[in-house]
């Protein structure tokens, strides 16, 4: 999944994950992002992106980091990776806050790094959080077990 509203580097990176083999969804401002995300949870997608990449800032009233909230938020999406990017310099209190908000697992600066760069950094965002998603349903599971078998 990719919001941008910059449309070389949209285009970049639905070019980039075709050639990784990932299916995308792309959208240009956060409002068409959301309307995506509640109609994904309405229904029963065929397929589940591991990854979104949002850019900060975007035209209208939806933010990177509100797309991310809202995924995060999501019973069908909550388990993907979520990357912030950025050509605004952010301090570390900036950086620490849009993180927070969207529940953020790397946030990237442009101009992007070069290619296998970037895909590295996917990967291993991608992989963080399956294993962070992976962990949290066995705490989950074994609180479960441990409630209903009461001890």
């Amino acid at each position: 999944m990719v919001v941008e509203d910059e449309p070389d580097i949209y285009e970049l990176l639905l070019a980039m994950f075709e050639i990784w083999g990932i299916e995308g969804v792309a959208f240009v401002d956060g409002e068409e992002a959301i309307a995506w995300i509640d109609e994904t949870d309405k229904g029963t997608p065929s397929e589940i992106p591991e990854l979104a990449v949002l850019d900060i800032r975007l035209p209208g009233n939806v933010s990177g980091p509100m797309v991310g909230e809202r995924i995060r938020k999501s019973p069908v999406l909550n388990g993907m990776a979520v990357v912030l990017i950025t050509a605004y310099k952010l301090t570390a209190d900036e950086e620490k806050a849009v993180s927070e908000q969207a529940g953020a697992d790397k946030i990237l600066y442009k101009p992007l790094p070069k290619f296998n760069d970037l895909k590295t950094m996917l990967e291993t965002a991608i992989s963080e959080r399956k294993a962070k998603t992976a962990k949290a349903a066995s705490t989950t599971s074994a609180t479960s077990v441990t409630s209903t078998t009461g001890t």
